[in-house]
């Protein structure tokens, strides 16, 4: 797990990219990391919660979002889609 003791030990100019899992990151130490300083960014294939992307995730510049693209079922890529109308 990617855990707040990771984030800290990459440092200022560390950046997450997660194109496993969502369960593979602890979001909430990723926000924190983040709005702290800890890490410098983070580029998310998946959340914890897909298609259910947290709200402070969805709204900082230092957070590169796509789709899950390893999600590709009808159902699934309708959610992404009807998610990705509201921003």
């Amino acid at each position: 797990m990617i855990n707040a003791d990771v984030m800290k030990a990459l440092g200022p100019r560390g950046v997450i990219i997660n194109v496993a899992r969502g369960s593979v990151v602890d979001e909430q130490a990723l926000v924190a990391a983040l709005k702290s300083g800890t890490i410098l960014a983070a580029g998310l294939d998946c959340v914890r919660h897909e298609p259910t992307v947290p709200d402070e995730l969805r709204a900082m510049q230092n957070v590169v979002l796509l789709p899950h693209i390893g999600s590709a079922s009808v159902v699934t890529r309708m959610q992404w889609i009807s998610w990705w109308s509201t921003i």
